[in-house]
């Protein structure tokens, strides 16, 4: 699994190695497992310390995410069959279009069963429940009713005039116009209201007919409110939320398409964007099509044209390597490789696909873009801007032509102004051409390029003193295979442990024998007293810092007595790792056979 070193079988049972964040990760099984207290509070705290804001989001995330591919599936084949009917390749009537069209159209139509089932694993409802109410909020008997006879029309004469084409024990039911199919915030309602009556349910219904009295009375109380109350509330929400987001668009097109586009990205990083894609599918399903969505479509091209300026100008032969996978993936809008991998590290490139992506989503707002669907994304997207209803391509090839723009301006402007380097000097000046010559010290490492000299390092001390031993002598296959990270290990002489670098502890295990610093330049260290010697469950073990600490070189931050760990039957061989040195070019260790505390003992080339 991602995060696991390695799991070794030792007498008996398996040992898992994680590495420094066994706290962590211990508590929060404890907590899954109901086996204590002892991460109750970090559970209760992390839940508390999410705002309002950050909830909704990780809500509607949750809800969308599962669903969002195979949408942008469906969508993309009820693009494509418009496209063919565009181009005269078979008519809207024949049996081709059809078949093309329910493949594409179902998911949309009975997106309230589907969001159903998402929202109620997101909410801890019983998924089939979730299920059921959308299904009854799309039962054709009750959604044919919608725009049929009306009874009476309730609050007439006002704003609020709503007709009344059915009643419930006498009490009048309002179904929005085309009824439940496709909406989004009646479902999500609906089942967050019935999450709450099926915990109540479930308390105080008895053991033995709980597993069909809690769905019975759950669908029966749910059902008929969500119709009565929940339903029309909701579609007067959606209602808001549509006139809402189009009269900002109306106020200033060009404004929504610099902000939307130029922002868009931002929002990806920090998972923000998942704020606008209910909106979006809200406006599709009110109005038959959302101009919101549609101004970030050019952001992934202004992206994709900064990596292509990357990729010309760079020296770097990593980030040449990176930089191709990640231009292919961006034409099909997919750029998280090239934003997290190359373009935000850099900067420049990542701000100038921001500009790009602005001046895209405002030429999109001029020539008054909307999307249809919500379908694929790149150039598997064009098709999202196809109009069903008209016939021809609309402005396909404007929105084509600006995108293509996107590209170049994005290449273009990254290329002349220029960006720093990814990775260390060394390397660009091999890529380069320079005649470069390493040469350690026990200083560190010293780049040699064209007479001059870099210095790119970091000198780790010595955290206790006795015999230096190879890692590959531990006798503890965790350490000795370098799962656990790479480093040295010492055979200690003095029972006192010091900070070896100036940093912060990230990792204290509660039974003193092993800490964890992260120095101010990043290298992740663990310093692991003994061999399973977790086992002595703190004895022999005394700490002087806590958790969150900043340390300085030579702080004491552990004592341990030595005679009375080896009594007990444990060594006291101590390996100092170094656990996130794959981020580094090289480590180099002490020539030295003993060795001081604070003395010398490595350095990590950065």
């Amino acid at each position: 699994m991602d995060g696991v070193m390695t799991v070794m079988k030792s007498g008996g049972q398996y040992q898992v190695v994680i590495g420094n964040h066994v706290p962590d990760v211990y508590a929060q099984v404890v907590n899954e497992g109901n086996l204590g207290n002892a991460a109750d509070s970090n559970s209760s705290d992390s839940k508390g310390a999410s705002n309002p804001f950050d909830a909704f989001i990780d809500m509607i995330s949750g809800i969308f995410q599962p669903v969002l591919g195979v949408l942008a599936a469906t969508g993309m084949i009820r693009g494509f069959n418009a496209l063919f009917v565009a181009i005269g390749a078979y008519a809207q009537t024949s049996g081709t279009y059809q078949i093309l069209n329910a493949a594409g159209d179902a998911l949309f139509y009975f997106f309230t069963i589907f969001l159903g089932y998402t929202a109620s694993k997101k909410l801890n409802l019983a998924p089939f429940i979730g299920m059921a109410i959308g299904g009854a909020l799309v039962y054709p008997n009750i959604a044919g009713l919608s725009g049929g006879e009306t009874l009476y029309t309730l609050f007439e004469g006002s704003v609020f005039a709503s007709p009344v084409v059915l009643e419930f024990l006498g009490i009048p039911v309002i179904l929005p116009q085309g009824g439940y199919g496709s909406t989004v915030i009646p479902i999500i309602l609906a089942v967050l209201f019935a999450a709450k009556v099926e915990k109540v349910m479930k308390k105080i219904i008895p053991d033995v007919v709980k597993l069909f009295l809690v769905p019975f009375l759950t669908l029966l109380v749910v059902v008929p409110l969500t119709f009565i109350i929940i339903g029309p509330i909701a579609n007067i929400a959606a209602n808001l939320i549509g006139a809402a987001t189009l009269g900002i668009y109306n106020f200033s097109p060009v404004i929504a398409g610099l902000l939307i586009g130029g922002f868009w990205q931002v929002l990806v990083i920090f998972g923000l964007h998942w704020g606008l894609v209910p909106v979006a599918i809200n406006n599709l399903s009110v109005y038959g099509f959302d101009p919101i969505l549609a101004l970030s479509f050019i952001a992934s091209f202004a992206q994709t044209g900064a990596i292509i300026g990357v990729l010309l100008k760079t020296k770097e032969t990593k980030v040449r390597t990176l930089a191709i996978p990640a231009i292919i993936s961006g034409f099909f809008g997919v750029t998280e490789p090239a934003i997290y991998g190359i373009s935000l590290p850099l900067r420049k490139p990542f701000v100038i696909s921001c500009i790009g992506g602005a001046l895209g989503g405002a030429a999109l707002a001029l020539i008054d873009t909307k999307s249809y669907i919500i379908g694929g994304l790149g150039v598997f997207g064009y098709t999202n801007f196809l109009n069903p209803d008209v016939a021809g391509v609309g402005n396909l090839y404007l929105i084509i032509a600006i995108s293509l723009i996107a590209v170049v301006f994005g290449a273009v402007v990254t290329y002349l102004v220029g960006f720093g380097t990814l990775f260390d000097d060394a390397e660009v000046a091999t890529d380069q051409g320079i005649e470069t010559k390493n040469a350690t010290t026990t200083e560190g490492a010293i780049v040699q390029a064209n007479g001059e000299s870099y210095v790119e390092k970091e000198v780790i001390e010595s955290p206790v003193a006795g015999q230096v031993l190879p890692l590959s002598e531990v006798k503890d296959e965790a350490f000795s295979s370098g799962a656990m990270g790479r480093g040295i290990a010492i055979e200690p002489t003095d029972g006192k442990v010091v900070s070896p670098v100036k940093g912060k502890v990230t990792a204290l295990f509660p039974t003193g024998h092993a800490i964890g610093i992260t120095s101010d330049e990043g290298v992740e260290l663990l310093i692991h007293v003994g061999m399973d010697t977790v086992q002595l469950d703190g004895e022999g073990f005394k700490t002087y810092v806590e958790n969150g600490d900043t340390v300085e070189v030579g702080q004491t931050l552990i004592d341990f007595d030595i005679q009375g760990i080896k009594e007990a039957g444990y060594l006291v061989t101590t390996p100092v790792l170094v656990t996130n040195a794959d981020n580094y070019l090289d480590l180099l260790t002490t020539d030295s056979k003993t060795i001081a505390m604070n003395e010398y003992l490595m350095t990590v080339v950065i």
